[in-house]
């Protein structure tokens, strides 16, 4: 239904009456005292309002319709084009306005950008992904490399996304049995190829040990570039699309990709591996005593600054840098106040600890289940924490003190240690109680599994794994399932069904975002 008010409302009745032939519902108004008691008493979906009326003005009417119905769309029709009636009525929050005299095509044209848009976004998102289906189907009957897969999820998220701003159910459910199918085919590829890549890095992926030395390492050689490396934990490829565009104010997208994180794909080995640029069996022998095993007592992401310097000082970077790991509020906001003092290293590092907090407290608290309950939800909660944290305070700051410094170019890169997954299936497992605890992944020894369900590495040294003793072996959960012991298996099943997990093999957690971006 449209509201048309207008003091001549009666010489724009051939504009109603094309209006009326195109399917429009139109009611009109001559006066703005009578369009508010109209709009009291009836669902409008937008309204053309005059400028210049006696009595209540446009602008008045405006300023009345907003208080009472603020989402209610506004089409300002004047015959000044004055620079201040403008700026007041744009400020008022209208939707659209048109210079009189008012021809039919430019109303229709108007319409449809107010009512019919998302109608009109949603049926061609529809249209897109139909079409894309195929192309997607098509690529999943194929022999994919490691880049294919990136570029495959990548396109998959980016329907998910579209998908739910388009509001359609149905084919949303078209893309998770599809995206079902991707992920069973690429735990089948990475199964097959893992060990290979390990072994040969001339045809590996960039992966958890290698990251720094590919993204970070070219950055840190250029003399007038300074680097700014953050490290937000456990987010998705998903998470990082929908906070992306908070940064576009001031920051310049260069590089959008991602990258396979090593198994297991949890912060213990991922994290570590990245920093040092080793994989975890080569730091436990290079670093004796500063590797701790899963069931070693102490943290296990105490040592990434010494790492970190000893991976600078093999490739030959001297250069003063800073590390900082944020674990609560209060060390986040002295980020803030403080980072000026840093910004004449050649690198600073921020770990962010947050995302993985959320997820295991998800996992705890009934309100953060609501909160959280799929992954719609989960990037929303995301977006709101990063859009109100200081990490995106921070980053702010660091792009006005960048403006300042008309010597140095600076460079931000994003990226996480790993993702996650909502697990759904459960799989029985049997260890011995040196098992270790994680949901997505064991190390033991005598361990009992669904062969199906998992990836075996018998020998941990053929994945640079470490071992706690001679017989230990590592299974990974593939896909969405999470192990459950037989043992109150109907409890733990409930307990962590739809919890988002990580340490396993799936998309989510292994292929994970970097982005490359400059201070605008």
């Amino acid at each position: 239904m449209i509201l048309w008010v207008d003091d001549e409302i009666d010489l724009l009745r051939p504009h109603v009456i094309f209006l009326e032939e195109k399917g429009y519902k139109v009611s009109t108004s001559n006066n703005g005292d009578e369009a508010l008691t109209m709009i009291d008493e009836q669902r409008f979906d937008l309204i053309f309002l005059d400028e210049n009326m006696p009595g209540l003005s446009g602008i008045e009417t405006l300023v009345q319709i907003k208080d009472r119905k603020p989402e209610l769309p506004v089409v300002m029709v004047t015959k000044s084009e004055e620079e201040d009636l403008m700026d007041e009525a744009i400020g008022s929050k209208i939707s659209d306005y048109l210079i009189k005299p008012v021809n039919p095509k430019q109303i229709l044209l108007s319409i449809k950008k107010n009512i019919d848009t998302k109608r009109l976004v949603s049926e061609k998102t529809t249209s897109g992904y139909q079409q894309d289906f195929r192309n997607i189907g098509a690529s999943l009957n194929d022999r994919m490399d490691h880049a294919e897969w990136g570029e495959l999820y990548r396109k998959l998220v980016y329907w998910e996304l579209e998908l739910e701003k388009a509001d359609d159910k149905s084919m949303e459910e078209v893309l998770k049995m599809q995206k079902t199918e991707a992920n069973s085919l690429f735990c089948k590829f990475v199964q097959a190829n893992y060990h290979h890549w390990l072994a040969n890095n001339e045809e590996s992926p960039m992966m958890s040990h290698t990251l720094f030395k590919n993204i970070a390492l070219p950055i840190l050689e250029s003399e007038n570039t300074r680097l700014i490396f953050v490290l937000i934990d456990n987010l998705r490829y998903d998470q990082w699309k929908s906070m992306m565009p908070l940064l576009s104010d001031d920051f310049e997208l260069v590089k959008d990709d991602v990258y396979y994180g090593i198994l297991p794909t949890a912060t213990q080995y991922s994290r570590n591996a990245i920093f040092a640029g080793l994989m975890p069996l080569e730091i436990e022998k290079k670093f004796p005593g500063l590797w701790l095993n899963d069931g070693d007592e102490g943290g296990k992401n105490l040592n990434e600054e010494h790492f970190l310097n000893e991976q600078l000082l093999r490739y030959g970077q001297t250069s003063k840098f800073s590390y900082t790991k944020i674990t609560n509020l209060n060390s986040g906001k002295k980020l803030v106040e403080n980072i000026h003092n840093v910004m004449s290293n050649k690198l600073n590092v921020i770990v962010y600890n947050f995302v993985d907090i959320l997820s295991h407290a998800r996992t705890e608290m009934d309100v953060l289940k609501e909160l959280a309950e799929d992954e719609a939800a989960y990037r929303s909660l995301t977006l709101s924490w990063f859009e109100h944290s200081p990490l995106l305070a921070c980053l702010k700051r660091i792009a006005g003190i960048a403006r300042a410094d008309k010597t140095h170019k600076y460079k931000l890169i994003i990226t996480t240690d790993h993702g996650s997954i909502r697990v759904k299936e459960p799989s029985r497992l049997i260890g011995d109680k040196n098992t270790t605890t994680n949901l997505r992944y064991k190390q033991g020894k005598n361990l009992t599994y669904e062969e199906k369900d998992v990836f075996s590495v018998g020998k941990p040294e053929d994945a640079f794994l470490p071992k706690v003793n001679i017989s230990s072996r590592y299974v990974f959960a593939k896909e969405d399932k999470y192990f459950v012991y037989p043992n109150n298996y109907n409890h733990f099943m409930n307990l962590f069904k739809n919890s988002f997990q990580h340490g396993g093999l799936s998309m989510e957690e292994v292929l994970i975002p970097v982005a490359t971006l400059e201070v605008k």
